[in-house]
């Protein structure tokens, strides 16, 4: 497929006729360590959501040590563009970052990625971070994406993929520009939110440092013990009052909304899975299913307090055995230091205040990410111009 005009400012053709391919070097994280060559590891491009790496930055992380010729088709030069072959989400399969090497040191593409090399400079280097970041482009890997869990796709089945550009490098280099201040902005937020997860930590820590007045028990002198009901998603309808809480890791466990409630401020758990043990406090009346055991008291227990003090024992006694369990009975044999419910009320309070606040900054981080996202689709597809 020949490059062509979309209209006499656009660029439209395949990833063929911008790149060549060529295929990581496998090599496990196990045979990495602090001596050798930079190695671009898939599990470090999971980690975040960067989209580009630095020769400098990355010399930080581990390495392989091997001997090279300095030609080998895996080493990443400056400009190279590398692309996940698989992912445990679609929209991982789209992506990929750029390769910011300008003496073109020696730098590994490593395992589950492959190589994306320039034919020409038909894109400027940085306008490589977004250029398949439109919806248009992330459906057409969606659509050649394979697997259940893990998806996949390759260096052989990406080249028909279809991307439009500005013919003009300079206007690339003005929406690089632009996009590259958002992306700085969510860095930024990002850092910030790190900042106050720390800091709670840390407060939360001295606060919960036992004291003389301070007293011992196991929970099931504390707290009755239930668990949730069985509740199948059909039957959950955003329009209902209740929450519905089950062991799902996003959005604090919200699995919907339904008609009716089964408990009121109480302290939950994961009974069962691979969050079994993980212990949160729900404010109000909810409804849980059955894969959440419930802590019930009413003398003041069931508080952010104790529900955090709980979360950082309770994974301790998860049994591994076969799937990850922490039942009722396990459960209420722990035992838990605790201060007096004067105490606990006043830490509840700092603690809920600190939530609050990273709470705010997520959801500000969340809005960059939406406009972010929508300019992009504006500039990448030249329906704005710049």
């Amino acid at each position: 497929m020949e490059k062509f005009n979309k209209n006499k400012f656009w660029y439209e053709c395949s990833l063929e006729q911008l790149f060549s391919f060529h295929g990581g070097l496998g090599i496990s994280r196990e045979q990495l360590g602090d001596k050798g060559i930079p190695y671009l590891h898939y599990g470090d491009m999971h980690k975040g959501t960067f989209s580009s790496v630095s020769y400098d930055d990355y010399t930080i992380l581990p390495k392989y040590d091997i001997k090279i010729n300095g030609d080998e088709d895996f080493l990443m030069k400056d400009g190279d563009v590398v692309f996940l072959d698989a992912s445990e989400d679609l929209t991982g399969t789209s992506r990929c970052v750029v390769i910011d090497n300008p003496d073109n040191k020696p730098f590994i593409a490593g395992l589950h990625t492959f190589i994306a090399r320039p034919l020409d400079n038909s894109l400027c280097k940085w306008y490589k971070k977004y250029f398949t970041q439109t919806q248009d482009v992330q459906k057409q890997f969606e659509r050649l994406s394979v697997g259940f869990k893990v998806y996949g796709v390759n260096r052989n089945s990406i080249k028909n993929i279809v991307v439009s550009f500005p013919i003009d490098i300079k206007e690339q280099q003005k929406i690089a520009k632009i996009l590259a201040k958002w992306d700085e902005a969510i860095e930024l937020q990002e850092r910030l939110i790190e900042k106050l997860e720390i800091q709670k930590k840390g407060l939360m820590k001295k606060l919960l440092m036992p004291k003389k007045d301070w007293k011992e028990n196991r929970i099931k002198n504390i707290f009755t013990i239930t668990r949730g009901q069985v509740l199948s998603t059909d039957n959950c309808n955003n329009s209902y009052k209740y929450p519905v809480y089950s062991s799902k890791t996003q959005n604090d466990g919200l699995m919907g909304y339904y008609k009716d409630y089964l408990y009121e401020n109480a302290i939950t758990w994961t009974t069962d899975g691979a969050n079994a043990g993980e212990v949160k406090y729900r404010n109000g009346k909810f409804y849980c299913t059955n894969v959440c055991g419930v802590l019930l008291n009413t003398e003041g227990y069931a508080n952010e307090c104790f529900a955090y003090l709980l979360n950082s024992v309770a994974k301790k006694y998860v049994s591994f055995v076969g799937n990850p369990k922490l039942m009722n009975n396990v459960m209420g044999e722990i035992k838990i230091s605790y201060p007096p419910i004067i105490t606990q009320q006043k830490i509840s309070n700092i603690y809920s205040k600190l939530l609050e606040n990273i709470k705010l900054h997520s959801q500000k981080l969340e809005l960059f990410k939406k406009q972010r996202k929508a300019l992009m689709q504006l500039l990448l597809t030249g329906t704005v111009r710049v």
